[in-house]
């Protein structure tokens, strides 16, 4: 009996597997797939095949054939919402994903409503329901907040249960709901809810639907994420380059290197070998991390060619600790930050300027930050700084160094903008320096050639 039931789900794995690939996903994400449907092919065939009591009622057998059509159903309505959605989530979950995934669970399941939510915002409702939920509100729902803070399945059997301040001032049809966490990397992102409109609240197979999504959806949400990290990262390197080999930086100093070579030949010269270690080090094989010395020394070229340009008008002061040289540090951070303070801060400025960069370690915790005194920002300017595409740091900007930074260190990043008009401008950031989220696990930093 064993022996048989095992070639019965192979037999399914299989065909499941087959039909994954037909639609054109990878045979990675397939086969992490199809380790859900397994759990569900199983459990139809343990319904079909558990343990048989002397006595049987024909209840029994109609109980046991139901649970068995329950479950194979289950499998097969998991697997074409895994093979409709992916296309959807592999680009994020946002509003117009969230809108398409939520169509297609309902088209394919026969709940009366789907939503889906991020951690503060309803993102989709499709089907029956109080239509005061739209997407863009608030979440209402205590039952929903509480399945988010806690990062648990909720299942609600009445309308008192879901706890929606909104239920005195419309008629709502629905009784109950499963509310399942949607989670990236171990961090709750949202929730996935499926109601039902009649008493009693949801049957066991709807429950089993909306586990099995739910994790369905937390491997395509993961997926998405490290698609984005990747993309992020060829897109950083990309601009980095383009950026260090900067036409207007290169016009601005080979100008000053020409206007030296006529009064100062040997200080020319010396700008010159700047200028040609400042592009090896721009240029070299780019990596995820390289000690701080290393982008210390990164800096300090560019800020050699920089100053000969402002002659006496720019004034750098250099606080770093000594531990802090040989700790990793991700490569291409600090000097955008410092650049962006040259650009956008102290060359606007009428006058002389200062420019002060910091590093020091707390715990496990390494703090830089990178100050001046130039024309700061404006609520407007600031708000927008850190907003992919408005930065603009050395080609690489803010926004990409911020997203960069927050991929690799998650909630453990602090990033503070401190600026004013005619005020100047703080830049501070924090991350444990021994740990990092690379290709989206948690990995332990211990050398300056981590990647």
């Amino acid at each position: 009996m064993l022996r048989r039931n095992l070639l019965i789900l192979l037999a399914l794995s299989i065909g499941q597997l087959s039909s994954l690939l037909l639609f054109g996903i990878e045979l990675i994400t397939a086969i992490k797939i199809l380790a859900v449907l397994v759990g569900l092919n199983a459990l139809a065939i343990y319904a079909v095949n558990k343990p048989r009591t002397r006595v049987k009622s024909d209840a029994v057998s109609l109980t046991r054939q139901a649970a068995s059509g329950e479950s194979s159903l289950e499998a097969g309505k998991t697997l074409q919402i895994a093979c409709a959605t992916l296309p959807f989530l592999r680009q994020g979950l946002n509003r117009l994903t969230a809108q398409k995934i939520a169509e297609i669970i309902k088209q394919i399941s026969d709940v009366a409503a789907v939503a889906i939510t991020d951690r503060e915002h309803v993102l989709s409702f499709i089907g029956a329901g109080c239509e005061m939920h739209r997407p863009g509100d608030k979440i209402l729902t205590e039952a929903t907040k509480k399945c988010i803070s806690t990062g648990t399945t909720q299942i609600i059997s009445s309308q008192r249960e879901l706890n929606c301040p909104r239920a005195d001032h419309c008629d709502c049809p629905l009784d109950g709901a499963v509310i399942v966490p949607l989670k990236c990397r171990s961090e709750v992102v949202g929730a996935l809810k499926l109601y039902e409109n009649k008493a009693g609240g949801p049957p066991e197979y709807t429950v089993r639907l909306a586990e099995g999504l739910g994790q369905l959806l937390n491997m395509q949400i993961e997926l998405a994420e490290l698609d984005r990290q990747t993309q992020l990262t060829t897109k950083a390197e990309l601009d980095a380059l383009r950026a260090q080999i900067n036409p207007h930086f290169l016009f601005n100093t080979l100008n000053t290197i020409i206007m030296f070579s006529r009064v100062e030949p040997a200080k020319a010269r010396e700008m010159l070998i700047k200028l040609s270690d400042f592009f090896r080090l721009a240029l070299k094989k780019p990596g995820h991390f390289h000690t701080f010395a290393d982008e210390l020394a990164f800096v300090q070229s560019y800020l050699y060619l920089e100053e000969h340009r402002f002659k006496d008008r720019l004034k750098i002061t250099y606080d770093i600790s000594p531990e802090v040289k040989d700790l990793p540090f991700p490569e291409l951070t600090l000097q955008p930050l410092v650049e962006n303070a040259i650009r956008h801060g102290l060359s606007p400025k009428v006058g002389s300027g200062h420019l002060r960069i910091s590093a020091r370690v707390k715990e496990n915790l390494l703090e830089v930050e990178v100050a001046d005194d130039g024309v700061g920002m404006d609520e407007k300017t600031k708000a927008e700084a850190l907003i992919s595409g408005q930065g603009s740091g050395f080609g690489v900007g803010l926004s990409n160094v911020y997203e960069r930074l927050k991929r690799l260190y998650g909630q453990e990043l602090t990033f503070v903008i401190d600026s004013a008009p005619k005020a100047g401008t703080r830049i501070k950031i924090s991350f444990p320096w021994n740990k990092a989220r690379i290709g989206g696990m948690i990995s332990e930093i211990t050398g300056p050639n981590s990647r």
